[in-house]
């Protein structure tokens, strides 16, 4: 199916989402356009937050044109995928652009959390489309296990790098470093 019959199926989906309660999110995968529930808890924003605010400070310096956002989707439309990941960092006139979607071109790092119900997309699906999107570095939070991974060098489809580090390190992204001893993990209360 092409990617402008995806898109349109993806926006039917979002307009039939916005009649169901809780919170819902459409993304497009390898197996096509996917409604999925979205549960995310204090410590899941928590931690969104806490890196956004992170990588905003350090982005004045390395990126000044960029900021790290929570909630745009990004977008590749000539491999047929679009996702929402959990903080992108872009540049910030991307969000005054007409179309729907960030291009991910224009992509230079996404943060997943994991969370509580269904971390395996983020481990899996988007460990195979954030690199063939082209985004140079990954991040994938697991507040379940108190771990991080950090991806990078996108080559052939995958990330050819992957860093392990829990929390409480101070963990390089990319040109950045965020430091993780604020995070918290799911069910704990420190």
């Amino acid at each position: 199916m092409d990617y402008a019959k995806m898109r349109a199926i993806a926006a039917d989906l979002g307009a039939y989402a916005e009649r169901l309660e809780g919170a819902w999110s459409v993304e497009i995968g390898p197996s096509g356009p996917v409604l999925a529930m979205m549960c995310p808890s204090k410590r899941h924003e928590g931690t969104v937050r806490r890196i956004c605010k992170q990588l905003d400070a350090q982005l004045l310096t390395s990126h000044p044109d960029y900021i790290c956002a929570n909630g745009p989707e990004i977008e590749h439309p000539a491999i047929g995928r679009m996702r929402r990941p959990d903080a992108v960092v872009i540049p910030e006139a991307a969000l005054d652009e007409e179309s729907l979607a960030v291009n991910a071109t224009q992509v230079l790092a996404t943060v997943e959390i994991g969370s509580p119900s269904h971390p395996n997309n983020d481990y899996a699906e988007k460990l195979a489309d954030y690199p063939a999107m082209g985004i140079p570095h990954y991040m994938i939070v697991d507040p379940r296990t108190g771990t991080i991974e950090v991806h990078s060098e996108p080559c052939g489809g995958r990330y050819s790098r992957a860093e392990p580090y829990i929390f409480g390190d101070a963990v390089p992204f990319g040109p950045w470093t965020v430091e993780t001893s604020e995070f918290r993990r799911y069910g704990k209360d420190s």
